[in-house]
């Protein structure tokens, strides 16, 4: 997908870093419920018992959503120029950045490009990490600390490294869960 911003869409973001700068980035920690109203009023679909840390960037809040229980840890970033979707409970940690567009270098002009993120319910995006556009991130994967996801993460699999490659297979960590 190719986008563009029309003159709207940058006044619309404008307001909304002020907003966010003005009414939420300086509340305390425990304030998660207000920052949740807050995103809410600009069109991002939360789910109840979510968490964003006031010091997490989020690009465009109309394009968030997160499931019951999902976290957006300190300093991440979240560049939803396209939808950004966190399932049931899960988690982007400190200063991890999901990634939502682009720009092709092969043509002309350098054109914005822009593709969804998804992370899975119980997914666990650590900290440092980055998510590119159109990656999918499983149901109950974990994506290591620093790492680079190209490609999308296979349900109840862990990743790491850069760029992102299995570390333990999704049998391995639905053997090890079933016998705890």
């Amino acid at each position: 997908m190719t986008s563009s911003f029309s003159p709207t869409q940058r006044l619309a973001r404008g307001l909304w870093q002020l907003s966010w700068l003005l009414l939420a980035r300086w509340t305390p920690r425990p304030l998660h419920v207000w920052r949740v109203l807050l995103l809410r009023m600009w069109g991002a679909r939360i789910g109840a018992g979510c968490l964003v840390y006031a010091d997490a960037v989020i690009w465009a809040p109309w394009h968030l959503s997160m499931a019951d229980g999902a976290a957006i840890g300190d300093g991440a970033e979240i560049y939803n120029v396209a939808p950004i979707a966190l399932g049931v409970r899960a988690v982007v940690s400190q200063k991890a950045f999901l990634c939502s567009a682009s720009h092709d270098h092969r043509r002309e002009g350098f054109p914005l490009t822009s593709a969804p993120i998804t992370v899975g319910d119980r997914a666990w995006v650590a900290a440092r990490a980055i998510v590119l556009p159109g990656i999918t991130i499983g149901a109950g994967a974990v994506v290591g600390a620093g790492s680079v996801v190209t490609r999308n993460v296979v349900p109840g699999c862990t990743v790491a490294g850069n760029p992102a490659r299995v570390v333990r297979a999704a049998e391995a960590v639905s053997a090890s869960s079933s016998s705890a």
